[in-house]
């Protein structure tokens, strides 16, 4: 049989229209010299509207954030979208805006490249894609890490001789405006405010009372948010406010994590006496300090963490949800801001633990709810309005579910019933020895 030899004409892929998105970074150390992140985003902008084929998607920015982290939070959202078949190409200026760490940028690349993703980045001129680009890639990747490593460790020593010259690193505190070399100016207005805590949490107000009627008298923090007990506890536990510092509580573990850390030793600290004007005495502090102590002795553990922990979020006010038993042992859910602010702060609803037991069960096509199936599956649930609950599952998923409260006669378990059984007969017994019997006369 002869052969049939036909000529295919080759179709060019460079008319076919592709989606096109772009990464840009501004790095807090280094982009006063560099773009600034609108000048990235306005070329990508331009450079993609030149070509007529190419399909403008969006430009991802991070502000801020160094190319060694992962969880920055719109580099994510941009390999999501690219997972979801939303961009053929990504535009990026070098492999150092895209990623530092070599094994993140491969890592990153490989999982691209497996769904058809190509990443051009144009100062090295580099496709993802392209025949060797991976081994350039990740020979630059690597100088790039080298030279993260070696600012790391340039900005440490630096640090580190102002430390032991009594010179703090950024200072930035709430009662002080701080200028030139470390020159601390009062600002009156706010040290009000700091004298205020003092005065109430030495008078016997606790860190959550004291933040309420800071917000309901109209006092913010610097940023201008609300206090809360964190804000508070900070003011009471710094020792800057006396007028003295201390040095390198905290450290860097290292320079790809930038993990931040408590020194509790492995570092030296410095102590620095008389450094500034104090806002309030010692001895003021010291007494809060000793306070701090004792309600530490006498308060338990609250250690216990439950499967619904952190993954049940207020679709109110977006805080987290916290568990609470009631007097009669039923579990309920119940946001953080309500339950420490009051319903001025969130006006959401509290959850009864099988409502959430519930609503896993039938999300995850479950005969009875598993804790290890909601670990597994579950990344979180959201407590909306109209007693509405959104379980969104790990592989971006969301299911629905409205619950309803059960009667008391279905929700009280025995144990319930016999805690009520025996409450009752308490305050009965109560009653009686406190009006001389004159209550059961009553009744016969």
């Amino acid at each position: 049989m002869d052969r049939t030899v036909e000529t295919v004409e080759f179709q060019d892929n460079l008319n076919k229209e592709l989606k096109v998105a772009a990464y840009a970074r501004v790095s807090a150390e280094k982009d006063a010299m560099m773009h600034s992140l609108a000048s990235q985003v306005s070329y990508f902008k331009t450079e993609i509207a030149k070509h007529p084929n190419w399909k403008f998607v969006e430009v991802y920015s991070d502000e801020a954030i160094t190319g060694t982290k992962d969880n920055r939070e719109n580099f994510q959202r941009m390999i999501s979208d690219a997972k979801k078949g939303k961009m053929d190409l990504i535009l990026v200026k070098s492999i150092s805006r895209f990623a530092r760490n070599t094994l993140t940028l491969l890592s990153t690349i490989r999982e691209l490249k497996d769904i058809g993703v190509d990443v051009y980045f144009e100062k090295e001129n580099i496709h993802s894609i392209s025949f060797g680009g991976e081994l350039l890639m990740s020979i630059l990747a690597s100088y790039a890490q080298e030279e993260s490593r070696s600012v790391s460790e340039n900005m440490k020593w630096r640090v580190k001789r102002n430390f032991e010259s009594g010179i703090g690193w950024g200072t930035r505190l709430y009662g002080y405006k701080v200028e030139g070399n470390e020159k601390f100016t009062i600002v009156e207005d706010e040290a009000f405010v700091i004298r205020k805590i003092y005065n109430l949490y030495l008078n016997g107000d606790g860190v959550q009372k004291i933040a309420n009627a800071l917000n309901k008298q109209g006092y913010t923090t610097r940023n201008g948010s609300d206090w809360s007990k964190g804000s508070v506890r900070q003011i009471l536990t710094n020792e800057y406010y006396t007028g003295n510092r201390i040095l390198q509580k905290t450290y860097r573990v290292d320079h790809i994590t930038k993990k931040k850390l408590h020194n509790n030793g492995e570092k030296p600290k410095y102590y620095i006496e008389e450094s500034h004007e104090g806002i309030i005495s010692k001895e003021d502090f010291e007494k809060v300090q000793e306070i701090f102590k004792s309600k530490q002795r006498i308060t338990k553990p609250t250690t216990s963490t439950y499967s619904f922990t952190g993954k049940i979020l207020c679709g109110t006010c977006g805080s987290h949800y916290k568990r609470k038993v009631r007097k009669y042992g039923d579990i309920i859910w119940q946001c953080r801001v309500y339950d420490e602010k009051g319903k001025a702060y969130c006006a959401s609803k509290s959850v009864p633990e099988y409502a959430l037991k519930e609503a896993v069960k039938r999300a995850l096509l479950l005969d009875e709810y598993r804790e290890d199936k909601f670990l597994a599956e579950v990344e979180n649930i959201k407590v909306c309005k109209d007693n509405a609950l959104v379980v969104h599952l790990k592989n971006e998923q969301d299911f629905s579910y409205h619950w309803e409260y059960k009667s008391r006669s279905e929700s009280w378990t025995p144990e319930m019933k016999e805690k009520a059984r025996i409450r009752a007969l308490e305050n009965n017994k109560n009653k009686m020895k406190g009006d001389d019997g004159k209550w059961l006369k009553q009744l016969q």
